[in-house]
């Protein structure tokens, strides 16, 4: 593989993967589990931000939400992300890019009793990537309100491409089933279980990404190669969560969660968080969180030979390694006195600080002998301003 004809070498989703393993953040703007309520109607502006270990992520979403007659809520929400990478994946492989994915979503909510059916698409793009997502989802309460099961499923047909090659052309279908279960304990305790299987079909790796194997003929004692990754993959995750509020109108949460999937990856995280009204309308949350998991069963960082194997990666969130991200974030509300148009309104800031290290992935800019370099390690920051309006 010409290394530098992959100038746009990354992993296929390197921003959103990074952000979402590092601080567990969600789809902006879905439906919460309970259903006898519709969402208020309101507008969401957001700006994220990804900044760490070369990989700098960042762009707007906007969110606009509105109900009629109390049955139906419809929504819209556009996204961008900008990406520029000087990664470690991308100096030792290729050259550092640039390049913007845009996102447009839109969904509707119907409340029929205590029931609510939930539909919505999602269609991104990119220079190299194309992805389209429609999900279906109903919710119903139980038992005097004091129980809800939510049911979710998702189908992706999404498109691969590679930059300078106008031949190249892969596809990949996902699909994602989801179960959920809330269960109010108490008036100041709430339980929620959760599982997630994802079942993966198609072209799976990165079409620029290279593993690399001894090579005694090498003046730097190792070649590269193109990777390849099995054609299925399926994951499963099952996670809880609890939220308890406490008589000074303060709450706390906890939440474990186990992932396993076919490529042998066995991963676990666990976080903890308090949140604090203070006075003058200002909330302050804080919130620790440890993630850990191992590699992939055809993950390597340095291969024996050439074609060593049918599967070959050295993608780093393929390998093993664990991460502790410390966060905190604040909050104003506001009212219609500066807004009078509006009900009410929020501003604000979160973000959390990131360290991860790596058992078995090595920093290739450190000029030593294939296998005795450093292990890696980075740290980032990941930063999410709001502004929120009910109407």
């Amino acid at each position: 593989m010409d290394r530098e004809a992959a100038v746009a070498a990354r992993s296929r989703k390197l921003g959103r993967v990074a952000i979402a393993i590092a601080v567990g953040v969600g789809a902006f703007g879905i439906t919460p589990l309970y259903s006898e309520t519709l969402p208020d109607d309101r507008t969401d502006v957001m700006y994220h931000e990804y900044d760490g270990g070369g990989l700098n992520v960042h762009g707007p979403s906007i969110l606009v939400r509105k109900g009629f007659a109390d049955k139906v809520s419809v929504w819209g929400n556009y996204y961008v992300d900008e990406i520029s990478s000087a990664s470690i994946d991308v100096v030792t492989t290729a050259s550092p890019y640039h390049e913007k994915r845009t996102q447009w979503s839109g969904g509707i909510d119907y409340l029929r009793g205590k029931s609510t059916m939930s539909m919505s698409y999602t269609y991104s793009e990119e220079s190299d990537y194309t992805a389209n997502t429609a999900q279906f989802g109903i919710t119903h309460n139980f038992f005097g309100d004091l129980t809800t099961v939510g049911i979710t499923y998702s189908r992706g047909w999404n498109d691969v491409y590679r930059t300078g090659d106008p031949a190249f052309h892969k596809t990949m279908d996902t699909q994602n089933y989801r179960v959920d279960l809330s269960q109010i304990l108490t008036k100041n305790w709430v339980l929620d279980i959760n599982y997630e299987g994802v079942t993966d079909q198609g072209f799976l790796n990165n079409p620029y990404r290279s593993v690399r194997y001894l090579d005694p003929s090498s003046p730097i004692g190792y070649s590269y190669q193109a990777e390849v990754y099995p054609h299925t993959h399926t994951s499963n995750a099952t996670a809880l969560r609890t939220m308890y509020y406490l008589p000074y109108r303060a709450s706390a949460m906890a939440e474990v969660r186990y992932y396993s999937d076919t490529w042998g990856i066995a991963a676990w995280n666990a976080e903890v968080g308090y949140t604090q009204p203070l006075p003058r309308g200002l909330t302050l949350d804080v919130h620790y969180r440890y993630y850990e998991q191992n590699s992939a069963d055809f993950y390597s960082d340095l291969f024996p030979r050439e074609n060593y194997q049918n599967f070959m990666a050295r993608d780093r969130w393929l390998a093993t390694f664990n991460q502790h991200s410390v966060g905190l974030g604040l909050s104003y509300d506001f009212g219609t006195s500066l807004l009078p148009f509006f009900k009410r309104g929020q501003i604000s800031l979160q973000t959390d600080w990131l360290f991860m290290s790596y058992d078995d992935f090595r920093d290739l800019r450190k000029t030593l002998p294939p296998g005795t370099e450093p292990e890696y390690s980075m740290d980032a920051t990941v930063t999410r301003a709001f502004i929120s309006l009910w109407y």
